[in-house]
């Protein structure tokens, strides 16, 4: 799953990192499974993991034995709400003119 539309006009491993969590947005995940799954370097991540939790885009939670870090409710798109789907610019024109 991607994060919601709106959150995707961010530096591209800010939009990685919130797809990831957004894919595990319940149980959330660590640093070090978001690194394995964002390419990246730890120092790139940690800097947009930063700017993330500044505005306010992800929480992070820690729990008895480790810390993970989850998504803000406002990034994950409503899974019983129509996907939207992402025409390309020729789709658009096809439809426009009944092509």
């Amino acid at each position: 799953m991607r994060a919601r539309r709106e959150f995707r006009d961010r530096r591209d491993v800010e939009v990685d990192l919130l797809d990831a969590l957004v894919d595990r947005a319940e149980e959330g995940m660590t640093v070090f499974e978001l690194r394995a799954a964002v390419d990246a370097d730890i120092d790139t991540i940690e800097e947009a993991l930063s700017a993330l939790k500044s505005d306010g885009l992800i929480s992070v939670d820690s729990g008895e034995d480790r810390v993970v870090i989850l998504p803000a409710d406002r990034v994950v798109p409503d899974p019983t709400a129509e996907p939207e789907e992402e025409r390309s610019f020729i789709d658009a024109v096809r439809e426009r003119f009944g092509l």
